[in-house]
């Protein structure tokens, strides 16, 4: 059966929500991004890096991600994390468009610079046993769609696999994911190639692998509220039915949730990380709008509980 992963969403795919999606069928995750330069720069106990790179035992296997633009900085970071003995790969990031990661030349930048890009991974290859992966796009804009030519440079590099959003940078997240360029891609290397975009329900996820051909599936903003897209997406994989689950159960996950974040970061910090989540879990309902304005100025996860409740 074709692996599902999680894909990394910054400032969400972190050990709590990790847990959750795992236990709904994912097979694979990664972290939130680290910059390869501030983890090695940063005092031990910054408490930036304790918790993107925290992990809990029971969680399945796992890539840390690196960004940046610095090939001796990507291969000091590798070999400093393959130590810990906490990761199973380490991926690079070639796909982040946000203005902050590109204006370094780092993310979706590096398509730009092939160069570059292989270096990094060339460099990272030396320096680890671990495999390195490589998330990336299409291209920097739609005159510019290099990913064919940019894959097999990657794999001639020594990249162990390939997860390709179906997007250029330009795009950001709108428009449709391209396929058909995934498709030509995996045609032209011989690594493993995970397809990501625009796959949010068990009927697109099949649409995708008959397209693509790909060996997986990277689900990412589709997961936001909902890491039952994994087992949505499992079972029409092997032909069987699924049932959503019921908006009671939408509400003690979106609770636990909640509750893993407060023993782990404290409540005020899990309160407000958590705003963003209840929209997710919440979206579509009636009233959800004015329900969210009302859970923005909780002060307590019972105040939450029951305006959640209040929905049902």
């Amino acid at each position: 059966m074709p692996e599902l992963y999680l894909a990394p969403l910054a400032g969400i795919t972190d050990q709590v929500f990790r847990r959750l999606c795992f236990e709904q069928g994912c097979g694979r995750a990664t972290t939130e991004m680290v910059s390869a330069q501030g983890y090695l720069t940063a005092p031990a106990d910054r408490n930036a890096y304790r918790f993107l790179l925290a992990r809990y035992p029971e969680e399945g296997p796992l890539a840390v991600q690196l960004f940046g633009s610095e090939p001796e900085y990507f291969a000091k970071a590798a070999a400093k994390l393959e130590a810990t003995g906490a990761f199973q790969s380490i991926d690079v990031n070639m796909g982040c468009p946000a203005q902050k990661v590109v204006g370094g030349q780092a993310g979706s930048a590096l398509m730009k610079n092939p160069p570059l890009a292989f270096e990094i991974v060339r460099q990272m290859k030396r320096a680890v046993s671990l495999p390195v992966t490589v998330k990336m796009r299409i291209g920097w804009d739609q005159t510019h769609i290099n990913a064919v030519d940019f894959a097999k440079g990657l794999e001639d590099a020594g990249a162990d696999l390939l997860t390709v959003h179906g997007r250029t940078r330009m795009q950001q997240y709108s428009g449709q994911a391209d396929w058909d360029t995934i498709a030509r891609i995996k045609e032209a290397v011989s690594i493993p190639v995970i397809a990501n975009g625009d796959i949010v329900d068990g009927p697109s996820a099949l649409r995708a692998l008959k397209t693509t051909g790909c060996d997986g599936l990277a689900i990412g903003r589709a997961a936001l509220g909902n890491p039952w897209i994994f087992a949505e997406i499992k079972a029409a994989l092997t032909g069987q039915p699924y049932t959503p689950p019921p908006f009671s159960q939408v509400i003690s996950t979106a609770m636990r949730q909640a509750r893993e974040m407060a023993a782990w970061k404290g409540q005020r910090s899990a309160l407000l990380e958590m705003r963003k989540h209840f929209a997710w879990y919440t979206a579509g309902r009636r009233n959800s709008a004015q329900v969210r304005t009302k859970v923005n100025l909780a002060t307590s996860f019972e105040e939450v509980e029951a305006l959640l409740n209040s929905l049902a």
